[in-house]
């Protein structure tokens, strides 16, 4: 391999860096520059720990019969003492403090020191490399500690010197270049699961000028637990954040797969929208939310009380109205949420719905705008809002509809 070889396949990649390439896209093109050099690659496996609510570590595996393919271990999934980690070669790195390793593979290869290298033996490999590059401090978010990867060939007799000099010798640029994709996906993960996706894309495109925002017409969900306070005075504190996050979670999922936008979580009540340029449209995706929201809720209180944990019942309110749509708040700590009127009223009809026994209370604006959906819905009579001058009709869902 001539330096003028190793200076290009550098430059690619930091290229593919600057660029913003996705993994899934530079690796292939990786593989076929490596290979255009005599490595005759099966496999390329790159990975890392990352900065997740859910997901613990991301690993991306190119192969030569299946392309790339991207695996992710789920927090609290990683087994520790598992067989697979214990026989690992890059445990055996990490617990020796190793940067490489190299195993030479096939007939004349010893056996048994790893399986997963076996595996690849009886598969037609010659050859195992593995390396691991650590990240400083301030290159990440987080402790995540660094980028290994592994290069695996069926060359006759394994890597050459030329391969595995390039190989090595790319490690870094590599390592920065991943390490600068995991970075955008983590923002935008973390943006979108704190802020809600909606927002998350509004303020990573720009929108985060203090007091901007514009005039949005929505569906507005405001939905709450019943006798929450009296349910947290009782139970300790691990029982409480189980009880949240299971209720919490189908609700969010029931939305998401709706179109709604979560905005906010007010201890146990949540703020979210459904936006869109025909409200009739944004109605009945609230509307098949808020049904299969109660549903899921009620078949979670049935397991829940099966299993003898506490359960609690969901409560909503769906209101439609003209809010303000963007970033409020003091000059170091801004929210991007909504505000008008519409949401305070939408907070009192859910405060409501307890008092009045329904699961489900929708406003008349909200009624009117169904369009040809009106029909779902059956009148409960007009009811005095507190802090609303008027007293309003409110519906809830026919159940004979």
């Amino acid at each position: 391999m001539s330096a003028d070889d190793a200076r290009e396949m550098t430059d690619w990649l930091i290229d593919q860096g600057l660029n913003g390439t996705p993994i899934k896209q530079f690796l292939p093109a990786l593989a076929d520059r490596l290979n255009g050099h005599g490595a005759s690659l099966k496999r390329i496996n790159l990975g890392s720990d990352v900065l997740h609510p859910t997901v613990d570590s991301r690993s991306f595996h190119w192969t030569r019969e299946r392309g790339v393919e991207m695996t992710m271990l789920d927090r609290g999934a990683f087994e520790e003492d598992g067989p697979d980690w214990l026989q690992s070669p890059f445990r055996h790195m990490l617990i020796n403090g190793e940067k490489s390793l190299r195993r030479k593979l096939g007939d004349s290869a010893p056996t048994g020191e790893f399986p997963l290298l076996d595996r690849f033996a009886r598969e037609g490999a010659t050859e195992y490399a593995a390396f691991a590059v650590s990240y400083g401090d301030g290159a990440t978010l987080a402790a995540m500690d660094g980028m290994i990867s592994s290069w695996l060939t069926d060359a006759p007799g394994g890597f050459g010197n030329a391969q595995m000099t390039m190989i090595e010798s790319i490690q870094k640029p590599l390592a920065l270049t991943f390490n600068r994709n995991i970075l955008h996906v983590t923002t935008r993960t973390l943006l979108g699961t704190y802020l809600g996706e909606d927002a998350a894309k509004r303020v990573l495109a720009g929108n985060i000028e203090r007091g901007r925002a514009e005039s949005i017409r929505a569906v507005i969900w405001f939905s709450d637990l019943s006798g929450f306070t009296r349910v947290a005075d009782t139970i300790d504190r691990h029982l409480l954040l189980g009880l949240l996050n299971d209720y919490a979670g189908i609700i969010v999922d029931t939305l998401d797969a709706h179109g709604g936008n979560v905005l906010k979580f007010m201890g146990d009540g949540m703020l979210a929208i459904f936006p869109g340029e025909r409200m009739e449209n944004a109605c009945g995706h609230a509307l098949k939310a808020a049904r299969e929201a109660i549903d899921a809720a009620i078949a979670l209180s049935a397991k829940r009380g099966a299993d003898g944990l506490p359960t609690t019942d969901l409560y909503l309110a769906l209101h439609e109205g003209e809010l303000l749509y963007g970033n409020f708040g003091g000059r170091s700590r801004l929210d991007f949420t909504v505000l008008g009127p519409a949401v305070n009223e939408a907070s009192r009809m859910a405060a409501l719905s307890r008092s009045i026994d329904q699961r489900i209370i929708v406003s008349s604006a909200f009624a009117q705008a169904c369009g040809g959906k009106r029909d779902r819905l059956v009148s409960l009579g007009r009811y005095a809002l507190r802090g609303v001058t008027r007293p309003q009709e409110l519906f809830t869902l026919d159940p004979t509809a």
